[in-house]
Order: C-alpha cells, then structure tokens, then sequence
C-alpha cells in the first residue's frame, strides 16, 4: 500500500518495503509510549487488510502543536467505502473517551479533497488563518502548505 503512488499521491514519497517496516516499528514504540499509535485496519468477511488509521504525536515547530494527529491512509481497493471515515470515529472516540484528549487535528494538502471530505464527515471543522507550511517538507515543494482541521472533545 505504502508503495501504491495513487496512494501516496499526497504524502512526500512512496514507501520501500523497508521503510514500511521501519514505520510499523515506530508504531511499536509510540503505543510504549503514548498509548495510541496508527493500527492496521481491517473488514471482517471481506479483507483481512484494507489500510490503517490512528493518532500520533505531532511536535513540529507550528503554533498549534503539540497536538494529537488522527490520519488514515486506506489502500487503494478500499477506496470509498467508508472504512476511512468508520474507523477514523473509532479512533477519535479512543482519543476522547479513553485517553480523554480535549483536542485532535488533522492535516493534508489542500487537493486531498477525499481526506479533506472524511475530516468533514468527522465533523472537524479548518479555518483558513490556521493552514500551514509542513517544516518537514522543503520550500517550494508542492505539498508543502496544509489546511489544517479540528476536533474537540464533545462536552
């Protein structure tokens, strides 16, 4: 999936198999450390992989971290069947209920409409002032800016 450039259309670079498998050991630490991380997901009688989804630190030099960061990346034979935006409510009620965060962003490239249309199903909300320049994407690059999203905890 990492390696799928429909995929990875909107993320900096496609993934080797080796990069892949460093990402899943991240993963191993952040739940060490954090208590979430990013889990594969899964459709019961239907596919034993369809993608991944979850939260992680986000601690870049931006005024609005550090924050809690949901994303989701399904594979491509997943594309538009919910199981993004089904799992990403799981998630946020993992975040809200058990972890009791009072706050979760997510983020992508203004084209990402399909990302940008699940953090509207989510009902997380972006205001123009609060999008962004990636730091860990170079100037110029065209991924660089970010329109950035939230959610809080419902009260």
């Amino acid at each position: 999936m990492n390696a799928d450039p429909r995929v990875m259309q909107f993320l900096p670079k496609a993934l080797t198999r080796a990069e892949s498998e460093a990402v899943i050991e991240r993963n191993r630490r952040r739940i060490e450390r954090h208590g979430f991380c990013v889990w594969s997901i899964e459709a019961p009688g239907v596919a034993p992989f369809v993608g991944r989804v979850g939260m992680s630190m986000f601690e870049a030099d931006v005024p609005f971290a550090p924050c809690v960061e949901i994303g989701w990346r399904p594979a491509f034979d997943h594309w538009g069947k919910g199981y993004a935006t089904e799992a990403a409510r799981a998630a946020l009620d993992f975040g809200f209920a058990t972890l009791a965060l009072h706050e979760i962003v997510a983020f992508t490239v203004p084209a990402n409409v399909r990302s940008r249309a699940v953090m509207e199903r989510l009902g997380m909300t972006g205001d123009p002032a609060d999008d962004f320049d990636h730091p860990d994407i170079p100037p110029g690059h065209p991924l660089r800016r970010q329109v950035l999203y939230r959610l809080r905890r419902p009260e």
